[in-house]
């Protein structure tokens, strides 16, 4: 890791300081609140999914959920805005950072950021008494890996496009259906077989197994090395696609 990246990497949480309060609240309120609504309400008449309380079966894949959305939401309107608003990484990129620096600081960033939310959402959890293995805890770096097999994607098309639209179709045809169609709420199996073999394709899948699997001492669907090696591709795909994008239109 160069001296430029963490530059880049330090500059963000500076900036993160003013804003923490607000954030630091929302990620303790949202977490209470939706495990209130699914967990608890939607429970009280789903008794149990593959022998699980639908309580327990529901948080972990929604502490998955919740750092996929979380590293969404900072890789998208913050880097755009950072490209055609406040043009924030030109000025980074008239400095000694590169295009590549100022991409990868600003990646390791979000998913450091993105654990903020995770523990808070984990420390709920325990709570409520849903993790039942003590393994529970590898659950973060989980959170992790599937939050660097989101930001990379993401962080390409913020830095591709010149409008919000994009960014908006992004969430509705992308973010949706993927929280949707990813075994947060219900099985897979539950999908028709098109829908089921997309799910697999998708890095949050693989995150909501893995995450039940540390959280609830289940058996995983895939082998835990398969889930590993898809979330690393995702994140070793976008970080490539990313800096390349940023390379490209910060040398304009």
């Amino acid at each position: 890791m160069t001296t430029a990246v963490i530059g880049v990497f330090e500059y963000q949480w500076v900036a993160f300081r003013r804003v923490w309060r607000s954030s630091v609240t929302m990620s303790f309120i949202l977490p209470l609140l939706t495990i209130l609504g699914f967990g608890v309400g939607v429970g009280a008449y789903v008794p149990s999914v593959e022998g699980l309380p639908y309580l327990s079966f529901v948080v972990a894949g929604l502490l998955a959920s919740t750092a996929m959305q979380t590293a969404v939401g900072d890789a998208t309107w913050p880097v755009l805005d950072a490209f055609i608003w406040n043009r924030l990484h030109y000025a980074q990129a008239a400095a000694p950072p590169s295009p590549a620096d100022i991409a990868v600081g600003r990646l390791l960033y979000i998913v450091s950021r993105v654990m903020i939310p995770v523990v808070v959402f984990l420390a709920v959890a325990y709570a409520f008494g849903v993790p039942r293995s003590v393994w529970a805890l590898a659950s973060v770096p989980v959170c992790a890996a599937l939050a660097w097999a989101t930001v990379g994607p993401c962080m390409a098309l913020s830095a591709a496009v010149d409008s919000d639209l994009q960014l908006n179709l992004l969430y509705r045809l992308v973010v949706l259906p993927m929280t949707l169609f990813s075994g947060v709420f219900f099985p897979v199996e539950q999908l028709p077989e098109a829908l089921r073999w997309l799910s697999f394709v998708f890095p949050l899948w693989h995150g909501v197994d893995l995450c039940r699997v540390a959280m609830l001492g289940v058996d995983p669907s895939w082998p835990v090395w398969a889930h590993l090696t898809v979330l690393v591709a995702w994140g070793v795909a976008g970080t490539w696609v990313m800096v390349r994008v940023f390379a490209r239109r910060l040398v304009q």
